[in-house]
């Protein structure tokens, strides 16, 4: 998985898709339209926060932070989601409660409908690149969603709403253009901005299970116990704790009861496998400490 190269592309489309949406919001009045710049621009600076939460997250362990700075990124993609759609659904929601009660003319509904209908296309076309990354990565969308990846999840969701939002703004102009009503405009805004907030409580809630610190899958558990178990010189694993980091990030604490009459030398050696077996199947664990009980 790329990360970086997904948020770069994402960066770029929303660059070109805000430039064109602002212009065309402008001229016309759309609120609909305008709508769309906001969240595309909300896009960029929340992409910028990832990049950034990634950079940060690279560094290496020091003594302040010895386990390193994994969480980083969590930290960053929940501050990303919050910018992106919920700061983003509020002002597109009060933009669009504006205009239903204060109704102003639209105009260049064609360019409008042609715009929303640009990105409508480009949003299609970026899901489609972070499919074709997934490919690469041997991964499916399933195991995106299901990840600890909230940077590249929240760029996923915001593809997709962007989706649904645009059918909402190109609904509401074609009933502009149809019955030259100007509210429409702004009940299509009110629904973009709706959608924005439900996604960005979606999102917030599931990054708040990272941040307070997540344990692994009750499935990867249970293996990494029938591993550890495996090695004739484990007696009982007395417990297994395990939390998330980051993404590719995971610590280990294991307190386990050996098989008595080890030499030092043996305990060593024992402890070693233990952590090579599990880092074998779980590349994830950066971070394995193992607690001998007598």
């Amino acid at each position: 998985m790329r990360p970086q190269v997904i948020i770069l592309a994402t960066l770029l489309l929303n660059g070109t898709l805000f430039a064109v949406n602002l212009t065309v919001a402008i001229l016309g009045g759309s609120r609909s339209v305008l709508a769309e710049a906001i969240f595309t621009l909300t896009d960029i600076v929340g992409s910028g926060l990832l990049l950034w939460g990634l950079y940060l997250s690279r560094l290496p362990a020091s003594l302040a932070h010895p386990f390193g700075r994994g969480k980083e990124r969590f930290f960053w993609a929940f501050v990303s989601i919050v910018v992106t759609f919920t700061v983003a659904g509020v002002l597109v929601l009060i933009d669009g409660i504006d205009q239903v009660l204060d109704p102003r003319p639209i105009h260049y509904i064609l360019e409008g409908l042609l715009v929303v209908a640009a990105t409508l296309v480009v949003s299609v076309a970026s899901i489609l690149f972070t499919l074709r990354e997934l490919r690469l990565s041997r991964m499916t969308l399933r195991d995106l969603l299901r990840s600890a990846n909230q940077g590249l999840k929240a760029i996923v969701y915001g593809d997709l709403v962007t989706v649904g939002a645009s059918f909402a703004a190109f609904a509401s102009l074609a009933i502009v253009q149809q019955t030259h009503s100007p509210v429409a405009d702004g009940v299509g805004a009110m629904t973009e901005g709706a959608i924005l907030i439900a996604a960005g409580f979606l999102l917030s809630s599931e990054s708040r299970e990272y941040l307070v610190g997540r344990a692994m899958e009750p499935a990867q558990a249970r293996r990494m116990l029938e591993l550890v178990q495996a090695n004739p010189h484990v007696a009982k694993v007395r417990s297994l704790q395990s939390m998330l980091l980051g993404p590719e990030d995971a610590l280990l604490a294991l307190r386990i009861n050996f098989q008595d009459g080890l030499t030092t030398d043996q305990l060593e050696v024992t402890i070693d496998e233990v952590t090579a077996a599990l880092r074998a199947e779980f590349p994830v664990l950066k971070h394995v400490v193992i607690e001998p009980e007598s």
